[in-house]
């Protein structure tokens, strides 16, 4: 297993350091003169962008301050999204480079003045005035296609790098401006006609860390609180960081107002920040977590919660016995269960529907690709046999605070049944 391990990383350290002397070479070498400021300066933030990169990576994990972690974390994670969208430019730019050249090939050509007649001779007299000879102009001049060949990187570069800044841009722009609400309307049959119309705000993958804070929980409170749900779902990933460092940041979830409550279950990254301590802690807050149980809901429905697979290396994975075991099957189930890929689990035990996250819908595109891999359903309703099955993309972002073609969202689903 080790071994596994140590080839994976060796070969994803070699691709990064593959994407990033391609980077170089595409954005400084190819667009600047040799011994420059321009490129002394590229090459030197090629070399230490990635460096910060690691360590907002790892930094959390080796226990740094969190202050620390703050400032690393911005510069570190917005360089993973500039370096996969300038790479992507800069592949199609590839293909562009050549159109290019023959364009200015073709022009060039054009613009030559037409072949000059065959000049007639003129005797020369056998005596020559005595006039000093003109020294010869032997500074270099640099070939046209070399000149050309610099253009034609410049293009291409300058276009890439603003295409991949401006990608990010509004990708963070939607991140920082707060998720937005959708609203699902989910018919089931085993639903009575008491609970038609009945409201779940859904919010997953939060992920309050070094860069959001406690203004991001505070715009998702007070969305949520507007759409004026019977009952509020936070279905993991809350967190990246600890109680100590992150406590602050979550108090606004004490703000929550919902008829029937709010309930939380763990998501993977909980795992990886002291699940425990965030389940005592959102419980001081008013929210009520379900941790392989059910509550039997007023309206006329079950709603049950698993721990997170992650959970599993810790003895506190999801026990679907626990949770929905010897219950009535007459009633109507709801589950919260963090990972989409656990809804196989809950067709056998008889769930009516999961509400689920992870996935972030792919966070950056073409990332929903890899997504699909790994995932039943990426983002939105699905069915599998009699359950159904809704993933949200979540509220905040992982990693570089930028969406590209996943927008955040909370989703407002409403409950319809069947009998009404």
């Amino acid at each position: 297993m080790v071994v596994v391990f140590l080839l994976v990383l060796i070969v994803v350290l070699a691709v990064l350091a593959a994407v990033h002397w391609y980077v170089w070479r595409r954005l400084v070498r190819d667009v600047t003169t040799p011994g420059s400021l321009p490129r002394r300066l590229g090459t030197v933030a090629v070399v230490a962008l990635p460096l910060l990169s690691v360590a907002a990576l790892t930094s959390a994990r080796a226990g740094a301050p969190f202050v620390l972690q703050q400032v690393v974390a911005w510069p570190g994670f917005l360089w993973l999204a500039l370096l996969l969208y300038v790479t992507l430019a800069l592949l199609v730019g590839e293909a562009v480079r050549p159109l290019l050249r023959r364009l200015l090939d073709r022009r060039a050509q054009a613009a030559a003045p037409a072949e000059a007649p065959a000049p007639v001779p003129v005797p020369v007299p056998d005596i020559a005035p005595a006039v000093a000879d003109e020294p010869a102009d032997t500074t270099p001049q640099p070939p046209v296609d070399v000149s050309r060949r610099l253009f034609v990187s410049r293009v291409v570069g300058g276009t890439a790098a603003a295409a991949a800044v401006g990608t990010v841009g509004l990708g963070t722009y939607g991140v920082l401006r707060g998720p937005r609400v959708k609203r699902v309307t989910v018919p089931l049959a085993r639903i009575p006609r008491a609970a038609h119309g009945y409201r779940i705000a859904v919010v997953s993958d939060i992920h309050l860390g070094p860069i959001l804070g406690r203004a991001h929980t505070q715009r998702i409170v007070d969305t949520i609180n507007s759409t004026q749900p019977d009952l509020i779902a936070v279905v993991g990933d809350l967190v990246d960081g600890t109680v100590e460092n992150l406590g602050p940041a979550a108090e606004p979830l004490a703000q929550l107002r919902a008829r029937h409550g709010s309930f939380f279950v763990t998501g993977n990254h909980e795992y990886f920040s002291g699940a425990d301590a965030w389940v005592d802690h959102v419980r001081e807050l008013g929210l009520r977590p379900l941790r392989n149980e059910r509550v039997e809901i007023a309206a006329g429905f079950d709603l049950a919660g698993v721990d997170d697979i992650a959970g599993e290396s810790e003895g506190q994975g999801p026990d679907f016995g626990r949770a929905l075991g010897d219950r009535d099957r007459a009633r109507a189930a709801v589950l919260l269960a963090h990972q989409p890929i656990v809804v196989h689990d809950a067709v056998r035990h008889g769930v009516d529907l999961q509400l689920s996250g992870h996935t972030h819908g792919g966070q950056l595109w073409p990332g929903n690709y890899l997504a699909e891999l790994a995932n039943p359903t990426v983002a939105g309703l699905e069915r599998y046999g009699d359950t159904q099955l809704f993933v949200s993309r979540g509220a905040g972002a992982w990693g570089p605070p930028v969406r590209v073609g996943a927008p955040s969202d909370i989703t407002l689903v409403e409950l319809a049944s069947k009998q009404a």
